[in-house]
Protein backbone atom coordinates (compact mmCIF):
# COMPACT_ATOMS: atom_id res chain seq x y z
CA UNK A 1 0.00 0.00 0.00
CA UNK A 2 2.72 2.36 0.57
CA UNK A 3 4.31 1.57 -2.75
CA UNK A 4 1.28 2.04 -4.46
CA UNK A 5 0.80 6.12 -2.39
CA UNK A 6 4.62 6.58 -3.58
CA UNK A 7 4.32 5.84 -7.18
CA UNK A 8 0.90 7.53 -7.26
CA UNK A 9 2.65 10.99 -5.40
CA UNK A 10 5.43 10.43 -7.49
CA UNK A 11 3.51 10.41 -10.86
CA UNK A 12 1.01 13.09 -9.45
CA UNK A 13 4.21 15.56 -8.81
CA UNK A 14 6.09 15.06 -12.25
CA UNK A 15 2.66 15.69 -13.68
CA UNK A 16 2.50 19.27 -11.76
CA UNK A 17 6.09 20.21 -12.99
CA UNK A 18 5.40 19.84 -16.81
CA UNK A 19 4.98 22.38 -18.73
CA UNK A 20 3.45 23.95 -21.82
CA UNK A 21 6.57 26.09 -22.98
CA UNK A 22 8.04 25.39 -26.28
CA UNK A 23 11.40 25.93 -26.00
CA UNK A 24 12.36 25.26 -29.61
CA UNK A 25 10.42 28.62 -30.90
CA UNK A 26 12.58 31.36 -28.70
CA UNK A 27 11.69 34.96 -29.75
CA UNK A 28 15.34 36.79 -30.76
CA UNK A 29 15.69 40.65 -31.06
CA UNK A 30 18.16 41.48 -34.38
CA UNK A 31 19.98 44.47 -34.38
CA UNK A 32 17.42 46.42 -36.27
CA UNK A 33 15.12 46.54 -32.44
CA UNK A 34 12.51 44.34 -34.03
CA UNK A 35 11.56 41.25 -32.41
CA UNK A 36 11.96 37.95 -34.53
CA UNK A 37 10.66 34.79 -33.80
CA UNK A 38 12.01 31.35 -35.37
CA UNK A 39 9.29 28.34 -36.89
CA UNK A 40 9.65 24.66 -36.26
CA UNK A 41 11.46 25.37 -39.83
CA UNK A 42 13.85 27.90 -38.67
CA UNK A 43 12.28 30.67 -41.05
CA UNK A 44 12.27 34.16 -39.34
CA UNK A 45 9.37 35.85 -39.08
CA UNK A 46 8.76 39.35 -37.75
CA UNK A 47 6.48 39.38 -34.47
CA UNK A 48 6.15 42.88 -34.11
CA UNK A 49 5.31 45.44 -36.16
CA UNK A 50 7.95 48.55 -35.83
CA UNK A 51 5.06 51.53 -36.15
CA UNK A 52 3.58 50.04 -33.10
CA UNK A 53 6.39 50.51 -30.85
CA UNK A 54 6.38 53.83 -29.42
CA UNK A 55 10.45 55.97 -29.41
CA UNK A 56 11.38 56.75 -26.12
CA UNK A 57 12.52 60.45 -25.70
CA UNK A 58 15.60 59.76 -23.33
CA UNK A 59 16.04 63.13 -22.59
CA UNK A 60 12.68 64.04 -21.58
CA UNK A 61 12.78 60.82 -19.42
CA UNK A 62 15.83 62.70 -17.71
CA UNK A 63 14.63 65.97 -17.21
CA UNK A 64 11.34 64.58 -15.30
CA UNK A 65 13.70 62.81 -13.06
CA UNK A 66 16.40 65.15 -12.63
CA UNK A 67 16.58 67.95 -10.61
CA UNK A 68 16.71 71.73 -11.86
CA UNK A 69 20.47 72.86 -12.61
CA UNK A 70 21.65 75.13 -10.00
CA UNK A 71 22.21 75.08 -6.40
CA UNK A 72 20.06 73.51 -4.09
CA UNK A 73 21.41 74.79 -1.10
CA UNK A 74 20.56 77.17 1.88
CA UNK A 75 22.45 78.44 4.17
CA UNK A 76 21.96 79.84 7.61
CA UNK A 77 23.88 81.63 10.44
CA UNK A 78 24.49 80.90 13.50
CA UNK A 79 21.76 79.54 15.81
CA UNK A 80 19.64 80.91 13.17
CA UNK A 81 16.52 79.47 11.35
CA UNK A 82 15.81 82.18 9.13
CA UNK A 83 16.51 82.33 5.36
CA UNK A 84 18.51 84.69 4.46
CA UNK A 85 17.52 87.15 1.13
CA UNK A 86 20.07 85.74 -0.71
CA UNK A 87 18.72 82.28 -0.85
CA UNK A 88 15.41 83.40 -1.93
CA UNK A 89 15.84 83.24 -5.85
CA UNK A 90 16.95 79.19 -4.64
CA UNK A 91 13.95 78.69 -3.38
CA UNK A 92 11.65 80.43 -5.73
CA UNK A 93 13.28 78.34 -8.78
CA UNK A 94 13.13 75.59 -6.91
CA UNK A 95 9.33 75.98 -5.98
CA UNK A 96 8.97 76.23 -9.50
CA UNK A 97 10.61 72.88 -10.48
CA UNK A 98 8.37 71.57 -7.93
CA UNK A 99 5.10 72.80 -8.56
CA UNK A 100 5.89 72.03 -12.45
CA UNK A 101 5.11 67.90 -11.71
CA UNK A 102 2.57 67.34 -9.11
CA UNK A 103 3.91 63.87 -8.64
CA UNK A 104 7.59 65.03 -8.07
CA UNK A 105 8.16 64.26 -3.77
CA UNK A 106 10.71 66.26 -1.80
CA UNK A 107 12.88 65.70 0.78
CA UNK A 108 14.33 69.29 2.69
CA UNK A 109 17.34 68.09 4.96
CA UNK A 110 18.30 70.05 7.94
CA UNK A 111 21.79 70.51 8.81
CA UNK A 112 24.20 72.16 11.83
CA UNK A 113 27.25 72.94 12.78
CA UNK A 114 29.35 71.08 15.18
CA UNK A 115 28.79 73.12 18.02
CA UNK A 116 26.05 72.68 20.86
CA UNK A 117 24.61 69.26 21.76
CA UNK A 118 22.54 66.45 19.69
CA UNK A 119 19.22 67.33 20.64
CA UNK A 120 19.68 71.13 20.38
CA UNK A 121 21.30 70.60 16.63
CA UNK A 122 18.23 67.77 15.96
CA UNK A 123 15.90 70.39 16.74
CA UNK A 124 18.10 73.53 15.03
CA UNK A 125 17.99 71.37 11.63
CA UNK A 126 14.58 70.52 11.94
CA UNK A 127 13.44 74.10 12.08
CA UNK A 128 15.82 75.26 9.12
CA UNK A 129 14.43 72.26 7.20
CA UNK A 130 10.43 73.81 8.23
CA UNK A 131 11.86 77.32 7.25
CA UNK A 132 12.24 76.12 3.81
CA UNK A 133 9.12 73.92 3.77
CA UNK A 134 7.16 76.91 4.98
CA UNK A 135 8.91 79.11 2.19
CA UNK A 136 7.78 76.63 -0.44
CA UNK A 137 4.35 76.44 0.86
CA UNK A 138 3.80 80.09 0.58
CA UNK A 139 5.16 80.02 -3.14
CA UNK A 140 2.04 77.51 -3.62
CA UNK A 141 4.24 74.24 -3.49
CA UNK A 142 1.72 71.51 -1.69
CA UNK A 143 2.64 70.83 1.75
CA UNK A 144 2.14 66.82 0.22
CA UNK A 145 5.33 67.14 -1.80
CA UNK A 146 7.46 68.27 1.16
CA UNK A 147 9.09 66.39 3.90
CA UNK A 148 11.08 67.95 6.29
CA UNK A 149 13.83 66.07 8.28
CA UNK A 150 16.54 66.96 10.51
CA UNK A 151 20.34 65.55 10.81
CA UNK A 152 21.85 67.81 12.74
CA UNK A 153 25.04 67.82 13.00
CA UNK A 154 25.64 63.67 11.96
CA UNK A 155 26.61 64.69 8.45
CA UNK A 156 28.84 67.56 7.67
CA UNK A 157 29.37 68.32 4.60
CA UNK A 158 32.55 69.75 4.64
CA UNK A 159 34.80 68.26 7.53
CA UNK A 160 36.77 71.03 10.02
CA UNK A 161 36.22 72.91 12.90
CA UNK A 162 37.11 76.29 11.25
CA UNK A 163 34.61 78.66 10.73
CA UNK A 164 34.48 78.25 6.71
CA UNK A 165 33.67 74.60 7.24
CA UNK A 166 31.01 75.18 10.15
CA UNK A 167 29.31 78.18 7.87
CA UNK A 168 29.13 75.18 5.01
CA UNK A 169 27.24 72.96 6.93
CA UNK A 170 24.72 74.98 8.67
CA UNK A 171 22.25 74.43 5.63
CA UNK A 172 18.89 73.07 4.71
CA UNK A 173 19.40 70.88 1.55
CA UNK A 174 16.63 70.45 -1.10
CA UNK A 175 16.86 66.68 -2.39
CA UNK A 176 14.20 64.97 -4.97
CA UNK A 177 12.94 61.38 -4.72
Amino acid sequence: MKRLMLVFGLSVLLTACGSSVKLDNVPVEDKTGTAVSQDASGATGSAVDKSSVTPVDVNKSAQQGAAPAGPRVVYFDLDSYVIKPEFQSIVEAQARFIKADKARRVVLEGHTDERGGREYNLALGQKRAEAVRSALGLLGVPDGQLEAVSFGKEKPAVAGSDEAAMAKNRRAEISYR
